[in-house]
């Protein structure tokens, strides 16, 4: 594993859209858990929550590492994200659910990311934080992220909504796979 990937410049010309103005369309079709697997087996450089190599960032202040995630990794360029510490969020925080629907009704507007005690709405945090994330896999040349599944923000297959698990996507993940990036969740591996 490669701690830091050389970052490359931005091409000439390039025309690629302001992150603020990305939102997300419907979900399209996903790869297949085999081909998710592939993917990553042939990404050079892959952006990964920071909370399954060790990083003690989540809500709770503790970390995910995952031995499965790191072999995975294993002589890979990681980019690490974790999009709600990125967004200014402190650690620990307060859990938060999605409500009103998943990471994509989030981008287009019917659904929120709030604080499941307090009620406080995170959502504008949230999206900053994917907007971050997408912009260092850019930046990286990450094709492929690795996140950590039931997050509200990098779940890939199943997130909370207003308490419950429900089959769905974070709002990172939402964001990552309208630009064509590869999301894989730990739970694939």
């Amino acid at each position: 594993m490669t701690d830091s990937p050389e970052r490359p410049g931005p091409a000439a010309g390039d025309a690629r859209p302001s992150p603020d103005a990305v939102t997300p369309a419907c979900a399209a079709k996903q790869p297949s858990a085999a081909e998710r697997r592939e993917r990553l087996h042939g990404a050079p450089v892959v952006l990964v929550s920071a909370c399954l190599l060790g990083e003690a960032c989540r809500y709770d202040g503790r970390s995910q590492r995952s031995e499965k995630v790191l072999a995975a990794l294993y002589g890979k360029a990681v980019v690490p994200i974790c999009p709600e510490v990125g967004s200014g969020l402190p650690i620990p925080r307060p859990p938060v659910d999605l409500c009103g629907g998943t990471g994509v009704d989030v981008w287009r507007g019917q659904a929120q990311a709030l604080e499941r005690e307090a009620r406080v709405d995170r959502t504008e945090d949230f999206k900053r934080g994917a907007r971050l994330a997408l912009d260092a896999a850019r930046g990286f040349g990450a094709t492929v992220a690795l996140l950590k599944e039931k997050s509200p923000s990098c779940g890939s297959q199943r997130v909370y909504e207003s308490g419950a698990l429900r089959t769905g996507e974070g709002i990172t993940t939402a964001l990552l796979r309208s630009e064509g990036i590869t999301v894989v969740s730990d739970e694939d591996l």
